[in-house]
């Protein structure tokens, strides 16, 4: 799942012993949680908020179908996480720990062989038939064998699944798998229908909405215009700790658009209540209105505590332009961030430079202690200079660096086995110009066109034609699930603590695997190890050191050019909403949010 955070894990036991199995009431990291047993809501929501009302928000591209799991077509991922359950949740305050939610226990031997979800009897689907373990049974077994092939790597260590009764399952792990984070994981999945199923094609796309055992039904749709979800008057879930205090609207309804700047318009009309703001400069000058002045529309930016989300330029390295790391960094050379956040971006952004960004697991210095133990293992398969001087970002902070960066960049790729051929900087060997297509989306509108002029301005400089498309969002997404482009503007959402997600982002299994997040294509033996070294690690202390081993290792491959991030939600809404008072940097959470009355 593409959104799914997941951690090393260890196991708290907060019950008793039923038919000498360790029931517990949560899975959680380390043996800490935040919640105690009995808790009644989140610190971070208003378990009074008032019920009713409806928020319209933006949505982009377009659909044609309610399964995100599945491989092909674009999928209304929304709906899915509003009218659909899973077996645990995992709240933006204590996002290391399962609670219950399908499952009201977690059953748990203490050899680690397996886990057991003993469903909640007040369970149901919307149409009132009761979540067996019939259904969480059909919803692995078509996700892993029908969904996108990505899940079938995501699971892999799951060796077979049982039904031990109606109300419990048991996921059974492979012998050799020292994965202490699966029981958090396979709480995580979506759980269909196997009723509803019975007659269908699970991969196939489909406007056909799927039963669902979440607050929301879709009550409406149009394609390419909108989705209205209302909710669910039986909702079986209103009163669980992890539900309290959410989902307070009666309607929610997502508008769809292609360009995020037209959204503003949408936002001042009053066709849409709330917008996330992306674009630095609209923040700054595009709200300078009477409505805003009035207090109408409030302008607000949140603060949130969450990892930086890893936004990039991403190569495909398996094009042959790009198998050299040399040409990789060349390119780097020629991105001016400083211009950007100077010229554009009003200083707002801060440059990413690591891939656990605002972790506190940043790969910094020299390696030192567990993470140099670990790296001297490779040391024969490694750059020299990961052991010689500390990874350092290309800066520009004048005209004059500017200039040097871009004469460092043609030595590199002279190294590499270019050269100058009428103007244009050629491989040598092959005789081809070096000539790139950087893709993007169009949701991302002209903000990127913004950035990229003075950065292909740069790469004409040094002999090499870029072209810069924005592609409509399905198009781009096609292409990029099939490898089809040489860079493209992609982002990763960042875990807490990095685990499992990574074999799916940067691991060699997943990039041949069409639709896998291993968009760049790395097939690298040593990060290879290194993921298997932080999802299997046993201390804290040799976790952390795997997520900086990798994360240095990563760097010094120059797999992607960094962009830059937030330490804030930017958001902008009509003021008739209330929120919960919390001191908790849990950024925006609109779920949470209620219509004063």
């Amino acid at each position: 799942m593409k959104k799914i955070i997941v951690s090393s894990l260890i196991f708290l036991l907060l019950s008793v012993n039923v038919s000498s199995a360790k029931v517990y009431d949560r899975i959680a990291l380390y043996g800490e949680s935040k919640y105690a047993t009995g808790f009644k809501a989140f610190d971070y929501v208003n378990p009074a908020a008032p019920q009713g009302g409806k928020m319209v928000l933006p949505a982009y591209g377009t659909f044609d179908n309610f399964n995100p799991y599945i491989f092909k077509g674009v999928a209304a991922s929304f709906v899915a996480a509003l009218s659909f359950e899973s077996l645990g949740f995992s709240p933006a305050d204590d996002p290391f720990t399962v609670y219950p939610l399908l499952a009201e226990k977690f059953d748990l031997p203490e050899d680690k062989s397996y886990v057991g979800f003993i469903l909640n009897p007040a369970a149901r689907f919307s149409d009132g038939s009761k979540v067996s373990a019939d259904d969480v049974m059909f919803s692995f077994k078509a996700i892993t064998e029908k969904g996108s092939p990505i899940y079938r790597m995501y699971y892999g260590d799951v060796e077979r699944v049982e039904k031990i009764s109606d109300r419990e399952v048991r996921f059974y792990f492979k012998k050799e798998s020292n994965n202490k984070e699966l029981p958090m994981i396979l709480a995580q999945f979506a759980i269909f229908s196997e009723k509803y199923w019975q007659d269908k094609e699970f991969d196939k796309p489909s406007l056909e909405v799927p039963l669902g055992s979440g607050p929301y039904l879709v009550k409406d749709f149009q394609v390419n215009k909108f989705v209205e979800l209302q909710k669910n008057p039986d909702y079986w879930g209103n009163n669980l700790p992890v539900r309290r205090g959410f989902y307070n609207f009666e309607t929610i309804r997502y508008d769809y658009y292609q360009d995020t700047t037209v959204t503003l318009q949408a936002l001042f009309a009053g066709n849409i209540d709330v917008r996330e703001e992306y674009i630095a400069k609209i923040w700054m000058t595009g709200y300078d209105n009477e409505l805003v002045k009035s207090g109408k529309i409030i302008k607000e930016s949140i603060e949130h505590n969450e990892p930086a989300t890893l936004q990039n330029f991403a190569f495909n390295i398996r094009r042959d332009k790009f198998k050299d790391r040399r040409v990789r960094k060349a390119l780097d050379l020629a991105f001016n961030f400083e211009w950007a956040n100077e010229k554009l971006f009003y200083r707002q952004y801060k440059r990413l430079f690591s891939y656990f960004t605002n972790t506190g697991m940043e790969a910094t210095g020299l390696p030192q202690g567990k993470e140099a133990e670990i790296l001297q293992q490779y040391k024969d398969k490694l750059p020299p200079e990961i052991f010689a001087k500390p990874f350092e970002l290309t800066v520009n902070p004048d005209i004059y660096d500017a200039r040097e960066n871009l004469k460092k960049a043609v030595a590199l790729l002279k190294e590499a086995g270019y050269d100058f051929v009428n103007g244009k900087m050629t491989d040598l060997q092959t005789g081809k110009p070096l000539e790139i297509e950087i893709l993007s989306n169009s949701a991302n509108g002209a903000t990127f066109t913004k950035v990229m002029l003075p950065f292909l301005e740069n790469l004409r400089k040094i002999g090499i034609k870029a072209v810069f498309r924005n592609l409509e969002v399905n198009i781009f997404k096609n292409r990029l699930d099939n490898f089809d482009f040489d860079m493209a503007i992609i982002s990763y959402r960042v875990s807490e603590l990095p685990g499992n997600e990574q074999r799916d982002y940067w691991g060699s299994e997943s990039a041949d695997i069409k639709g896998s997040n291993n968009i760049i294509g790395i097939k690298n033996p040593v990060v290879d190890d290194l993921i298997k070294g932080l999802i299997s690690a046993q201390e804290k202390e040799d976790y952390v050191a795997y997520v900086k081993a990798l994360d240095r290792v990563l760097l010094a491959e120059n797999y992607m050019i960094f962009q830059w991030y937030s330490p804030y939600s930017r958001v902008a809404y009509w003021d008739k909403f209330g929120q919960p008072q919390t001191n908790i940097k849990t950024g925006f959470q609109p779920f949470t949010w209620w219509i004063r009355q």
